[in-house]
């Protein structure tokens, strides 16, 4: 869940670097195992600039891809609430993945007027537990709470988020049966450590928490996301291409950081973007050039010029 200029994470971001051209299976002339059928694409950092903008070129490569048939699927860690950087985007079927698997969203009704066609909650049981897990391990973590509507975080946690919480509270107290997140679903639980490196706070949250929860990150910052056991970008993905009679060969998908690297192997064409974290680079199996250069509309671009 990265920053949100006008959306995700207020953490400071730097600017995306410039990248070199990664040679990809299109540009070196190799044909396609499979024509695409969908694209799935991450947001920040992957399709968004690093202004949180989404450049004419990218547009106009969406739209064509709509228009040669090919479904295209944002999917990303973002809430719905701030979806509205690319509402004007979904074409026909109005559908986003937010939350990192969490939510399948209708955006057709605008800013504050989504419906959620799907919601793969965090149980309470498994977000205390994992909040009691990853205390014992990392002390000094603080937490925040993710619902389809609402937000709430611990008084100690840091501003990270443009937003103000609907309430401040421990967060055992929050996920209480009666607590302020008794009523709405639980999407994810946001853990913040002041102090560790990223991955070694990721590395350290997966060993504690084990398998009560998937846990993952998209921030710069030692900040985690938190989901229910099975929920994550791929896992949703793959429920919506079952419903749809998409394989996973038909999918071709894009991102940059570790909550990005289930989807990228999960999809029959995967790209790294220029930009991205080691990890998502060797899971990829092909990269592009950064989000700053308009990678994803680069790939969609070749893929649509080399279509009988």
């Amino acid at each position: 869940m990265r920053d949100n200029g006008r959306v995700t994470s207020a953490t400071a971001q730097p600017e995306t670097p410039g990248s070199p051209q990664f040679s990809t299976s299109l540009e070196r002339g190799d044909s396609p195992l499979t024509p695409p059928r969908l694209i799935a694409t991450d947001l920040d950092g992957t399709l968004l600039r690093d202004d949180k903008s989404v450049s004419p070129r990218t547009v106009a490569a969406l739209a064509a891809a709509e228009k040669a048939g090919i479904e295209v699927f944002f999917v990303t860690g973002r809430p719905a609430r701030w979806m509205d950087v690319v509402s004007d985007h979904v074409h026909g079927h109005g559908l986003a993945i937010c939350g990192n698997g969490a939510a399948v969203v209708d955006l057709h009704g605008g800013p504050g007027a989504h419906r959620f066609v799907k919601v793969r909650e965090l149980a309470r049981q498994n977000a205390l537990d994992a909040v009691r897990l990853l205390r014992d391990a990392a002390p000094g973590t603080v937490y925040a709470v993710e619902q389809t509507y609402g937000f709430h975080q611990e008084p100690a946690y840091p501003k990270l988020h443009m937003e103000i919480p609907d309430v401040r509270a421990q967060a055992e107290d929050l996920l209480a049966p009666d607590g302020a997140a008794a009523a709405e679903p639980v999407l994810k639980i946001l853990a913040h450590h002041p102090e560790l490196d990223p991955d070694a706070f990721l590395t350290l949250a997966r060993l504690a928490i084990g398998t009560c929860a998937n846990v993952t990150r998209s921030s710069p910052s030692a900040l985690l996301e938190i989901s229910g056991p099975d929920v994550s970008k791929a896992s949703t993905l793959a429920l919506c291409c079952a419903e749809r009679g998409i394989s996973h060969e038909e999918v071709v998908a894009f991102g940059d950081m570790p909550n990005d690297i289930e989807m990228l192997t999960w999809a029959g064409r995967s790209y790294a973007m220029g930009n991205a974290h080691p990890d998502v680079l060797a899971a990829a199996s092909g990269h592009t050039v950064a989000n700053n250069e308009d990678g994803v509309a680069v790939v969609i671009e070749q893929m649509l010029a080399q279509r009988p």
